[in-house]
């Protein structure tokens, strides 16, 4: 089942009104009628191309990483090479911004982010109106569950998994034909990260994030499209 079903009829971030009211509440704060999916997972797991098919409004979490020159950029252990797959090397503050106000009002600001370049090139507007549900998705989306939780405007989250050798040849593919950084460095980043894959996808749950393939992703996302409640995971103490 496709979850833009109930949005037919309307394009992708412009679609009617709906009444938000049968929503239900994830915290104390007034009735938002927009909430958020956060969508998380390994690098290459599939996460675009799930925000894609759910036919919903997406927000591209990877465009609020730092810029290279940026002091606070970590450094990977034991290299030199800087360790883009830790949550340092990302803006939450300027992400849990962007989510609350399209949540608030529907439409903000994003930087345009260049991987291959690790620099913000631009800035564009997105505008999905007052859809009652759209997808934030990247690699760190777990790492502002509890927050947009606490802000009243969470949905669900999702970490999508697979098997660590699937997501190795997909990231590599992926990044050689986009050209997103040199073949000794996707060589590199790729082995750590498969090697580390199950202690990924452990964090995110831990963060809040439910794990699932892309089946289990799917249905959640029409249950939040049709507003109903998920059982929201907390994370570990």
């Amino acid at each position: 089942m496709r979850c833009d079903a109930r949005f037919k009829g309307h394009p992708v971030g412009s679609p009617g009104r709906r009444n938000a009211s049968h929503w239900c509440p994830v915290s104390a704060h007034p009735p938002i009628p927009t909430r958020v999916v956060l969508l998380t997972g390994p690098s290459g797991a599939g996460k675009s191309r799930l925000a894609a098919l759910s036919g919903l409004p997406v927000l591209r979490l990877d465009d609020f990483y730092k810029e290279a020159d940026d002091p606070t950029l970590p450094v990977v252990a034991g290299g030199t090479d800087i360790d883009w797959d830790s949550s340092r090397s990302w803006d939450a503050d300027v992400a849990v911004a962007a989510v609350v106000e399209l949540c608030r009002t529907g439409r903000t600001r994003v930087p345009v982010y260049d991987i291959a370049t690790s620099s913000r090139v631009g800035a564009e507007a997105l505008d999905i109106e007052r859809t009652p549900l759209f997808i934030a998705e990247g690699i760190f989306a777990a790492d502002i569950v509890e927050r947009c939780r606490e802000l009243g405007v969470l949905a669900d989250a999702l970490c999508l998994r697979g098997r660590p050798s699937t997501t190795f040849r997909r990231r590599l593919l992926r990044d050689l034909r986009e050209g997103r950084k040199s073949v000794p460095f996707l060589l590199r980043r790729g082995w750590r990260l498969m090697r580390s894959e199950r202690a990924i996808v452990a964090r995110q749950t831990s963060l809040g994030a439910h794990p699932c393939g892309k089946e289990e992703a799917l249905g959640r996302l029409a249950a939040a499209a049709a507003g109903r409640c998920v059982k929201a995971r907390t994370s570990a103490a």
